[in-house]
């Protein structure tokens, strides 16, 4: 479970780096949206296979 985290987190960073530079104060919270936003994805992209 804690490898899913880290890659999600690693993934996050990535795109939140894209729009906001990693020295920027607002960085870690920034890097958190994007982490929520990309779990809210994976959670509705299972929940619509499951309707099939």
């Amino acid at each position: 479970m804690a490898w899913i985290l880290r890659i999600l987190l690693a993934a996050a960073g990535a795109i939140a780096a894209i729009v906001v530079a990693r020295d920027a104060p607002n960085f870690p919270v920034v890097e958190g949206m994007v982490a929520v936003a990309l779990i809210a994805a994976i959670v509705l992209v299972l929940a619509l296979r499951r309707g099939k």
